[in-house]
């Protein structure tokens, strides 16, 4: 558990959220237009006369906006699912979930042209929940452990990762490159229907993940300390999967399979606020936050004209770092 007095978790928090309101301006002010900071400001209050309104309040700030919730709805989820199965290399794209969702959008869109963004999240979230229940169910042995859960999520990872380039493949050849980009892990077009159909589920999800810190905290001590202290193991351990299941659902639905955040920003809350729940979430949602909006300026500046996808630079960092800790967990003492 943390020693860290409460004001040392507060500032940290007060900190981060100042970092991402600030990177946030800044990356409304770059891109292949400069608009300078106080234009973006005036434009932010409805007061720009000068024709950058477009640009900022259209074009970038809709993306910005989803980047700060989907980053936050990853960093959560792999928050919740590194908790249940107390292992710091779980994350919601290694288990599977992704890959569920990913398969039922991609399938989506290749039967249903003309659909409706609303219906994207919804679709996401379903098939995310029926990986997690064949994760689950194959899984359950009197119970539910850890590591089985990691071992065959790994096998529908790899399954779904199959299914969905046989999806793409048997599509329609005009919607190959649409669905590709997509499945990288892109916020390109990302617009204001985008944000209405996902923040209500971000918004409600997250709150309710702080409701489960504490059992978290109890199963982190261990599977029989935590039923002796009363704990209600199995029925917690789920509601903590599902919502995990349900906000990678969603993050999924809008900008791919965006990997490696769910697993970079809870390891990188824990270092700095230690391993209550409580503080690691929101601390974590906020790490999350910044890294895509890093990784997608990064993308959509680095390569002008191109507009690379975010998910190229998360897994850019995020595969080195997954290695790191693989073999930090291997040293002895580790």
């Amino acid at each position: 558990m943390s020693r860290r007095p409460a004001w040392k978790h507060a500032a940290i928090i007060s900190t981060l959220a100042a970092a991402a309101l600030v990177l946030a301006v800044l990356c409304l002010s770059i891109g292949s237009v400069s608009v300078p900071i106080r234009d973006v400001l005036l434009s932010l209050f409805g007061m720009n006369g000068e024709g950058n309104d477009l640009i900022i309040r259209q074009f970038r700030l809709p993306r910005i906006v989803a980047a700060l919730l989907i980053g936050a709805a990853l960093a959560v989820s792999g928050s919740l699912l590194q908790g249940v199965i107390r292992n710091p290399l779980a994350s919601p794209d290694l288990l599977g979930v992704t890959g569920g969702a990913s398969v039922a959008v991609v399938a989506f869109m290749t039967v249903f042209t003309g659909y409706s963004i609303h219906f994207v999240p919804v679709i996401a979230i379903a098939g995310a929940f029926a990986a997690a229940a064949v994760n689950y169910l194959f899984a359950w042995r009197k119970g539910v452990t850890p590591s089985r859960l990691v071992l065959i999520g790994i096998g529908i990872s790899t399954a779904m990762s199959a299914l969905t380039m046989f999806l793409l493949l048997s599509g329609p050849a005009y919607l190959a490159a649409q669905v590709l980009n997509w499945m990288t892990g892109s916020l390109y077009g990302t617009n204001w229907s985008y944000i209405k159909a996902i923040w209500p589920w971000i918004v409600a999800l997250i709150p309710l993940s702080l409701l489960y810190a504490k059992e978290l905290d109890i199963q982190a001590l261990g599977e029989e300390t935590a039923v002796g202290l009363g704990s209600r193991l199995q029925l917690s351990r789920l509601a903590a999967m599902l919502l995990s299941v349900a906000l990678a659902g969603v993050a999924v639905g809008i900008a791919g399979t965006i990997s490696f955040i769910g697993l970079l920003a809870p390891h990188m809350a824990r270092r700095l606020v230690g391993n209550r729940y409580g503080i690691v979430i929101p601390t974590a949602a906020l790490i999350g936050a910044i890294v895509l909006l890093l990784a997608d300026l990064a993308g959509r500046t680095l390569f002008q004209p191109l507009d690379i996808p975010a998910g190229v630079f998360t897994a850019g960092v995020g595969a080195p770092f997954f290695l790191y800790l693989l073999f930090r967990r291997k040293r002895p003492g580790a």
